[in-house]
This record gives structure tokens, sequence and C-alpha cells, in this order.
């Protein structure tokens, strides 16, 4: 059972289905314990799923997004913690192929520890600047001195930490008014975890605090400035509405299953062949092909448009996240509506899909963004005809 050596899309998702299943035996008892899934990572990495994304010209299977977003969300479907925590790297591996930001050489040789199952996420969030796209200059700060840079600071919400052998961190540079993204290594002296996350939302993802204190790294691990005015869209962040659908997929194949076999003994049969219980059911399924048009058919545009379109299309990228995780919350509050009282159960596992499909509401793009995104391009739009 290998990702990497299945021929067709068809072929990696059966396998993902199987993960799937067995993530959702353990997803309870890494949320009650609030600990990270180590078994889930060092399965996808075990099965090669880590490097799907690298590139063919390095030997990897790049993978199209659609079909990235389409294993996710069967990842959720299991556990919300794990598709979210490792689509992070998935998405990082296929967004630097994209813009090819980097230096070829520090890619490649990323790109080659990634095949041998190193993971990457980049650490941007900071306590008093909050998430980046909000635009805030990074307190982390990098000074340069005989040849090395030394970095010092510390960033919020790393997610999956506990197993990050790389991490791209964001960072003021001294004496200028530059920003700018490092790449370091979890070796590097001075780098510690801070075990910070206590959130009722997604409790397995292990977003700790990284704390950095005088690490010194050579000058090529600076490897990308950052020039806020240049933001180009980015596909690959299609992969959390992607996990958010995933989330309430599994609260629909649940709310069913109840259903189909909760028989009161105030009515004839289970409570499914009730209208009102039809009628919520009929809700849920709308929602979730909603959901499913905008998350897949935004992909599919996105894996067939050129560089020229998909700088175009963040305004379609923005409102399919959007669209998404909000059709994902009133799934799950649906199918809670349909189990009743028990959904609230702490063995329940609708409970936890309520805390984790939250989640996605403060996941970026946030929505006012993407409403003030959406008002420019029209009144744009308009005015240019």
């Amino acid at each position: 059972m290998n990702f990497q050596t299945a021929v067709t899309s068809e072929e990696r998702l059966n396998i993902m289905k199987d993960l799937s299943n067995r993530f959702l035996s353990r997803a309870h008892e890494v949320d009650m314990d609030g600990r990270f899934p180590y078994e889930n990572i060092q399965d996808l990495k075990k099965t090669g799923y880590t490097a799907l994304t690298v590139p063919k010209e390095y030997g990897g299977q790049q993978i199209t997004l659609n079909e990235l977003i389409r294993l996710q969300e069967l990842i959720a479907m299991g556990d919300g913690s794990t598709a979210l925590a490792i689509g992070w790297h998935m998405g990082i591996i296929m967004n630097l192929h994209e813009k090819q930001s980097w230096q070829e050489p520090i890619y490649r040789e990323m790109c080659e520890k990634v095949k041998s199952g190193a993971l990457i996420n980049s650490a941007a969030t900071e306590p008093r600047t909050g998430s980046p796209t909000r635009g805030g200059r990074p307190e982390t700060t990098a000074k340069k001195s005989n040849g090395k840079w030394t970095i010092n600071g510390r960033k919020t919400f790393t997610t999956m930490s506990p197993v990050l052998d790389y991490f791209i961190v964001s960072a003021s540079i001294e004496g200028t008014n530059e920003t700018a993204n490092f790449l370091i290594p979890r070796e590097a002296e001075g780098l510690t975890i801070e075990e910070t996350w206590d959130s009722i939302a997604l409790r397995g993802t292990g977003s700790h605090d990284l704390v950095l204190e005088d690490i010194r790294i050579p000058e090529e691990n600076l490897v990308e400035k950052i020039v806020p005015s240049k933001k180009s869209a980015q596909g690959w962040l299609l992969h959390i509405p992607a996990c958010y659908l995933g989330i309430a997929k599994a609260a629909r194949k649940y709310a069913i299953t109840f259903a189909n076999e909760y028989t009161p003994n105030s009515i004839q049969g289970p409570i499914i062949s009730l209208p009102n219980v039809q009628q919520k059911i009929g809700e849920i399924e709308l929602k979730i092909m909603q959901a499913e048009y905008f998350l897949y058919g935004t992909a599919k545009q996105w894996d067939n448009a050129d560089l020229e379109e998909k700088n175009t299309m963040g305004p379609a990228l923005g409102a399919a996240k959007l669209t998404v995780t909000n059709l994902a919350l009133s799934v799950v509050d649906l199918a809670m509506r349909v189990v009743g009282a028990k959904s609230l159960s702490l063995k329940n596992p609708l409970q936890r899909y309520y805390r984790d499909v939250r989640a996605g509401l403060h996941n970026p793009p946030m929505d006012d963004m993407t409403i003030q995104l959406l008002a420019k391009h029209s009144i744009n739009s308009q005015l240019q005809n």
C-alpha cells in the first residue's frame, strides 16, 4: 500500500480511504487527550503520501491541486487535525514549485529531503502581529554578520511543530524596511518548541509556539524576500476548505447512519423515515453539493490555467474558501439537529466535528478580507467596462 507505486488517481484515493478509516479509529483519543497524532503522520510518511507534491523533474508524482484536495478531504473525514496539519506541508511544496521563488539548488535539495520523509511548514504568525495576511511587520528579527544570519523571535500557531524538520520563518531584516523568509532546520541551536496549544478545536494539530534564540544559519538560508505588493494568488490554500468539507462529510455520514438505526418507541421504524429528518438530510446534501461544485470547480480552473490566469484567481479562491467553510459549518449544525442531544455527548463524534469545523473561520483568508477583495474586484471590473 504505497502512494508512490500507485499508477492512477483512483488507486491513490483507495489507499487514502483505508488510511482515513484508520485515522478515524484514533480520532477520539487524539481529541480527548489533546495529543499530536504521531501515528497518523507516520502512516502518511511510510506510504509515501508526504512526497506526492514533489515535482516530476525531481522524481516526484507532482499530483494536481484537484487530486490533492480530494485526498486531503478523505484525511479530514478520518481526522481533521491530521488533514489540516499535513495539508500545509503538501501545499507548500506545491506552491514553491509553482512560484519558483526559491533558488533552484535549495528547492531541489528540499525536495530530495521530502522524498526521504522530511516535513516542512511555515511559521509566520506572531503574538502581536496576528495573522500575516493582515499585513503586520514581523517582530522576529534577522541580523547579518560574518556571512551568517542571526534570528531571534517567537512564532505562534506553528502547526505540526512536534514533527517538523524544517521551518520557513518570516523575519524583519535589521537596519532595513525589508522582510524575508528564512529556512531553519529543526536541529539549529537555539530552536525550541514551547507547548502552548490549548485550543478546543483541532486539538491534535500541535500548533505550538516556535521560540528562536540567537539562531545562526548560513547566508543562503534567506530563501525569499517578501514583497507585500506582489502577493500572488495561491491555489494550494484550497487544502483548507477541503479539510472542513471532509469534516462536514463525516458529520453527514454519522447523522444518516444514526437516523437509520435509531428507533424510539414513539414511532414505527427508524427516524430516517420521518419527513422532518429527511428535510434536514436533504438540506445537508444540498449544501455539500454546493461546496463540492465551488471547491472542485475552482481547483479544476486552477489546474487548467496558465500563469496569467492564475494571477487573476485571487477573488475566486477566497470565495471558495469562504463558501465551503461556512457551508461546512451549516452541515455539521444540521447533522447535530438530526441526532439531537446525543450529539453533545463527549463520546459522540459530532461534538468534535462541531468544534473542529469552526476553526475554518480563523484560517486564511478571513471572511471579511475576502468580502473586501470581492467588492474591489467587482467595482474595478464594472468601472473598466
